[in-house]
């Protein structure tokens, strides 16, 4: 009979029987609890419509830039895989080269995710998950679509199968949100689908389309008033659209955590400077960190919870890029620092009353160094889970033990599933409670917590800090 790996009960619990044992009654108490995701990228769209999935390529492949940055690293070409939306093989064609890169996967998390999806979510028996390679290719491709074509397959169904409370998109400040709004008046549909504010395109004056975007959203947003004060006056009042519209909070991808608090006459002079096309790296640097001021400020005021995404290389190899476009596998992590990038905006902002401040990391040393002692102290500063590269089983036991002894488990965010693949989410979340039940089982073990504690912690840490971090 074949082991099914991603069947075992055991699977990411302590191999030490007694610590095990631990575990897994941690593990029971919240394994079936509602699925609380306040940061992802599915698209409200895709529930709104009930649009069915496209074929298993298309859905488990070609977008998912885990899976095609590795596969791409030994040898096969992107377009070989459909990245963004080529087309020089088919759907079939494609699945066969994922297929024989299979073992590629061994001991990632996106292998561990993908057997989870196989098993659990398209109901593959395990033999034909722990045979898969080129000589079943096939076989699994017409498994899946077979799946993919059944009407209870859809996403609204599933939002409901996989216990979805709670589902954040990521929105541009002009979206309409109709989808969102069409999901709230929606009585048979079993969640909340809420946007989020993400104007990164409108406060990096390097992005190629800043300008316009500056243009229409002062047109159509700015109360008719000019220049920078007109696009000031055009985020407070998109962000108020938002607010009335379910959002709970505002993301923030940028290149650093640089934050500037420029004197008025300096921004309308930066702002002015990047209109005529002349700004500097410099100028972008100083104007994006004074509008991440800007940013907090409006939080202050309109009470989204401000998060911070910071440390990505974006477009790190050009040639890709122009070809394939953004999100397709070759953004790079680089170090950050914190502590003196975000102090103009603690200084002001820090202590304010009800402002909750969202700081993510991609470089593992500051979770330690930096992260958890400005937790620690400022009350508006939360750690952001482990993000992109690090949402892993190792990352985030290593991120446990970075934060916890300096600012324990409450002034942690709960766990960020960061996904487009929308069949990953109850995957992710699963991992990220099997972890967290290894971890203080351990803590049991070794007699820092008591056995009773640490139920009450992993229940916290589930559903408890992403309600209260993101005001849910």
């Amino acid at each position: 009979m074949t082991e099914s790996i991603a069947a075992n009960p055991d699977r990411l619990l302590p191999a030490d029987p007694g610590t095990r044992a631990i575990a897994r009654e941690l593990l029971a108490d919240v394994e079936n609890l509602p699925i609380i995701s306040p940061h992802g990228h599915v698209p409200a769209e895709m529930l709104a419509e009930d649009t069915p999935f496209p074929d298993p390529t298309a859905l488990l492949v070609s977008p998912d830039h885990y899976v095609t940055r590795l596969i791409h690293a030994n040898g096969t070409p992107l377009d070989q895989l459909r990245v963004g939306g080529t087309a020089e093989v088919d759907s079939r064609t494609a699945w066969r080269k994922f297929a024989e890169a299979w073992p590629l996967f061994d001991g990632t998390a996106s292998g561990y995710w993908l057997r989870s999806e196989f098993e659990h979510v398209f109901g593959l028996p395990a033999e034909t998950v722990d045979s898969f390679g080129a000589d079943t290719a096939d076989a699994v491709y017409d498994a899946i679509a077979a799946k993919l074509a059944e009407p209870s397959f859809r996403p609204r169904q599933l939002f409901k199968d996989f216990g979805i409370e709670v589902l954040a998109t990521t929105d541009d400040p002009l979206d309409s949100l109709e989808a969102h709004t069409l999901l709230a008046k929606d009585e048979t549909f079993p969640g909340r689908v809420l946007p989020t504010f993400r104007p990164d395109p409108y406060l990096n004056i390097a992005h190629p389309e800043w300008a316009e975007r500056v243009d229409r959203i002062t047109a159509e947003a700015g109360d008719g008033v000019e220049g920078y004060a007109g696009y000031l006056r055009a985020l407070e009042n998109r962000r108020r659209y938002f607010v009335e519209r379910g959002a709970v909070s505002a993301d923030h991808g940028v290149r650093t955590p640089l934050t500037l608090k420029l004197e008025r006459r300096e921004a309308e002079a930066l702002f002015a400077k990047a209109r005529r096309g002349e700004a500097t790296a410099a100028d972008r640097d100083a104007f994006e960190g004074h509008m991440m001021y800007e940013m907090a400020r409006m939080s202050v005021d309109d009470g989204l919870v401000m998060t911070v995404h910071p440390g990505s290389f974006r477009n790190h190899h050009t040639a890709t890029f122009e070809r394939f476009g953004a999100d397709t596998g070759h953004d790079i992590p680089f170090a950050i620092g914190y502590t003196e990038g975000i102090r103009p905006l603690l200084q002001d902002f820090g202590t304010a009353k009800d402002f909750h401040l969202v700081l993510f990391t991609l470089d593992e040393t500051v979770f330690s160094r930096e992260l958890a002692p400005l937790a620690g102290f400022y009350p508006s500063v939360y750690v952001g889970a482990p993000w992109w590269f690090l949402d892993a089983p190792d990352s985030i036991q290593r991120f446990r033990s970075a934060v916890t002894e300096t600012t324990g488990f409450t002034r942690t965010s709960g766990f960020i599933d960061d996904t487009r693949a929308f069949c990953s989410i109850p995957a992710r979340h699963n991992m990220s409670r099997r972890v967290d039940a290894s971890f203080l089982a351990r803590l049991v073990a070794e007699h820092r917590i008591t056995e009773s504690r640490a139920h009450e912690i992993i229940r916290d840490l589930v559903d408890g800090s992403p309600r209260r971090v993101f005001k849910l």
